[in-house]
């Protein structure tokens, strides 16, 4: 107690180890409180994540003030008086209360683990971690771990990244979570071991209150949760059988090394949760509106006759799509930034081929073999060691077109394999003890190392087009922060019927760990899959962030005409439906990059008080708009669709009925279309008609779809920028609308008056659905122009009132009054 200081920014004190007398500091920061704990005095230092945190991280600070010092208690109060910290001396411990309510608890397990540094002794090799199997070799054991209570809570999600449910399991009996990247062929569903990306951010949610913990650590770290009920006195009952039972949720964190830096993030509602997260390590990077489309890949695609004739078949066939990618096949002897000179001879011609159909190409990056050695492994793998700041310079050079011999600009680059992925080993990764810059061994990082190449590979694009350009990388590896980089998939998923089912939950989690640009891989890397398969998982990707067919070289070919007419006419209208709704998607990506909201989103964010919708992870909502429930079963007929609020009101997006009933309800299915649903209260931005690529649909029209709520009011929103360049941030050159029904008038104004954006696109139809009369007419008038009547068409039977023929700009204002 003698050790607190207490000033504007922190608190700081010392807490002491009873056995070895060892010091560690302790820090406590801000309103997104961050519990900081490191030696006092370390033999050397201990490593800290670095580059995550974004530079001018400045989330709030509120000066704490001291309430109480005596008795082993320090109690630190907010200025508000909202927030408490209680700490205790002995046993340590810390209690963080809402106005007078507990809210989280910390150490009150007594499991504060830190394993301090140590000199070598004779035998190099007798230590062993306390809380890891396995030796270490340099200054001893060096694990850390904290148990954190959750008061009152009993669903949690999060630390992906997992091929398991949404709801994170009770593991008292069983495998605790682990975070640790790792390249497993074929992973098993239902399994808590790590794969791909670790972010080690869990949200705990309850009907009045969201709450999230951040353990900030790159090394191998395990997450415990239990899950039990507390009893708690009622003022009336003094026996056990009548007092309140409530949950409390322990949740232990441990990890191998490094120090304890935790942040706990207050909410109170998920989106808070979601905003300071974002605060702490960015958004979600805006991307180029072509990564929005269609993306069609294989391992691999032979050579540039085969490259053309895939393109080819896309028009042939009248389906939409705006990237071919190219695998590791494409290179000379598997070394990056080269091409197979036999398989693709020319390969600036072939991009200039595809230019014109204004489309893109990418190329893959991921282990470098015979390449340039940072970090070499025993399976004659080469490295580079992207944590250096000077090699993700050399690296990022490599996309310069001098450099990268017949490249262009509309070549893009993917990052796979970095986990990193080495084929030796019993993890098939790199060794613990493999040297990086500054001296750090692997263990430290081991998870950070595919959020350094992602970053790398973004600024390289970025240079490559003198700062003007928006780059596109898709990363396989990932940690929290990513998102300011680029996209994340799934990884080598199976072409069975189980792998789409859990594709959902395992992209809901992604997205809550602030990476809002995720999707799987459709139709499953590995195997063939039936075509049923197939058709319901190009419905699903329409309807997600990010929308790519791929698949392994042993698979047989599966471009969408490979499958019948029938199979072809249903994957074509669910790839058109992508590129209809691409408005709508991009308004979103630019949400979330501004507002750190979920682009996928589970149902329990927008209805936080239902609790039917906690443990919902067979559908989602798209934005605060579109319900999706993706068919994930064979053969099926019907499904059970959650439409949660008594006083919501729901419509079929595409048949524009009104649904008589919220609940649970028995939805008929048929092979051609999934079920989604268009909540009342909202208007969704569409494009009139799906063109090749997104760029031939630059000057498409525009459709509104205004859904009415139980007020017959809507609400909704349109963004739109060039599409590619860094002007919208830099020249201010976007276009922010905001449509809004009430009173029975539609009008079009600014959200944003700093927008500079000019279009010539104009609003060509708008539909009413669940408009309860029909009008007498309907006008429409422009800011500054004259009231002209509209023709109309009102279907009685589904409420529905359609307008043609407007024409009314989209960045102008305007309104249509409904009489």
């Amino acid at each position: 107690m003698d050790t607190v200081t207490l000033s504007d920014e922190n608190v700081k004190f010392q807490i002491i180890h009873e056995e070895n007398k060892v010091r560690s500091h302790l820090v406590i920061e801000g309103n997104i409180f961050r519990l900081k704990i490191n030696e006092a005095a370390p033999l050397r230092a201990r490593y800290e994540v670095p580059d995550v945190l974004i530079k001018d991280c400045c989330f709030s600070f509120v000066r704490l003030s001291m309430s109480q010092k005596e008795g082993g208690v320090l109690v630190l109060t907010s200025v508000n008086e909202d927030y408490k910290l209680r700490v205790t001396a002995n046993p340590f411990q810390i209690e963080l209360q809402f106005k007078d309510e507990t809210v989280l608890s910390m150490n009150s397990n007594g499991l504060l683990y830190f394993e301090h540094l140590q000199p070598p002794p004779s035998d190099r090799y007798k230590w062993n971690s306390v809380l890891f199997c396995f030796n270490v070799v340099t200054t001893g054991p060096s694990s850390v771990g904290m148990d954190f209570s959750l008061h009152g809570f009993d669903h949690l999600y999060g630390i992906p990244q997992h091929t398991e449910s949404l709801l994170l399991k009770n593991t008292s009996d069983g495998d605790a979570y682990r975070l640790y990247n790792l390249d497993i062929f074929g992973h098993k569903i239902h399994d808590k071991i790590g794969i791909y990306g670790s972010v080690p951010l869990l949200i705990a949610h309850k009907p009045d209150r969201t709450s999230g913990i951040f353990w900030l650590n790159s090394s191998e770290t395990l997450v415990d949760i239990n899950t039990r009920a507390v009893h708690i006195p009622t003022e009336s009952a003094a026996d056990i059988s009548k007092q309140r039972a409530v949950p409390l949720t322990d949740v232990r964190w441990m990890s191998e090394s490094g120090i304890i830096d935790v942040f706990l993030l207050m909410g109170p509602t998920a989106f808070d949760i979601f905003k300071q997260f974002a605060q702490l390590t960015g958004t979600q990077a805006l991307p180029p509106l072509f990564s929005l489309g269609y993306h069609q890949c294989r391992w691999n695609y032979e050579d540039e006759q085969d490259v053309k004739a895939v393109d080819a078949g896309f028009d042939e066939h009248d389906i939409p799509y705006d990237v071919i990618w190219l695998d590791i096949e494409h290179t000379d002897g598997k070394r990056y930034f080269t091409w197979d000179k036999k398989k693709f001879q020319n390969p600036k011609r072939m991009q200039e081929l595809l230019r014109k159909k204004k489309r893109k190409v990418y190329n893959i990056s991921g282990r470098k073999k015979v390449f340039i050695c940072s970090v070499k492994l025993p399976s004659s793998s080469y490295y580079l060691d992207f944590t250096n700041p000077e090699v993700r310079k050399w690296y990022a050079d490599q996309f310069a077109f001098k450099t990268y011999k017949g490249s262009t600009n509309i070549l893009f680059v993917w990052n796979d394999m970095n986990e990193p992925s080495v084929f030796k080993g019993a993890e098939l990764t790199m060794q613990k003890d493999a040297v990086h810059y500054n001296n750090w061994e692997h263990r430290e990082l081991h998870n950070l190392y595919g959020f350094y190449q992602q970053m790398a590979t973004a600024e390289g694009l970025i240079k490559r087009s003198s700062g003007k350009e928006r780059p596109f990388v898709l990363t396989r590896s990932f940690f929290a922060g990513s998102q300011k980089y680029g996209a994340v998939w799934t990884g080598d998923n199976t072409a069975e019927w189980g792998y789409l089912k859990i594709s959902i939950p395992m992209l809901l989690t992604i997205s809550m760990a602030g990476i809002s640009f995720c999707g799987a891989d459709v139709g499953g890397f590995i195997g063939d899959p039936e075509p049923e398969l197939l058709v319901r998982w190009y419905q699903a990707g329409a309807y997600q962030p990010f929308f790519r067919g791929h698949s392994n070289m042993k698979s047989k070919r599966r471009e969408p005409w490979l499958f019948g007419e029938k199979n072809t006419q249903i994957i074509r209208e669910a790839i058109r439906e992508r590129y209809v709704l691409l408005p709508y998607l991009y308004t979103l990506f630019y949400r979330a990059h501004t507002e750190a909201e979920p682009v996928m989103r589970p149902l329990w964010i927008e209805f936080p008080e239902k609790l039917e919708t906690f443990g919902v992870e067979d559908e989602y909502m798209l934005g605060n708009a579109l319900l999706v429930y993706p068919v994930t079963d064979k053969e099926a007929k019907a499904v059970s669709v959650l439409l949660p609020g008594s006083k919501e009101v729901w419509y079929d997006f595409r048949k524009f009925k009104r649904m008589e009933d919220q609940g649970t309800l028995k939805i008929p299915v048929t092979l051609e279309n999934i079920p989604v649903f268009q909540r009342g209260g909202t208007v969704i931005p569409l494009k009139t008609a799906a063109g090749k690529s997104t760029e031939w649909m630059t000057n498409t029209s525009y459709e509104l779809r205004v859904a009415l709520n139980t007020e017959a009011c809507a609400v909704g929103e349109l963004y739109l920028d060039d599409g590619h360049s860094f002007q919208y941030l830099n020249k201010k050159q976007f276009l922010y609308r905001k449509f809004t029904f009430h009173k029975n008038i539609l009008s079009s104004s600014c959200t944003d008056e700093s927008g500079q954006y000019r279009t010539t696109c104009v609003v060509e139809r708008v539909i009413f659905l669940g408009l309860g009369q029909q009008p007498t007419f309907v006008t429409a008038c422009s800011k500054g122009g004259k009231e002209k009547e509209v023709v109309f068409t009102y279907d009685t039977k589904t409420a529905v009132l359609n307008l043609e023929n407007l024409a009314l700009r989209v960045d102008s204002d305007w309104e249509i009054c409904i009489k």
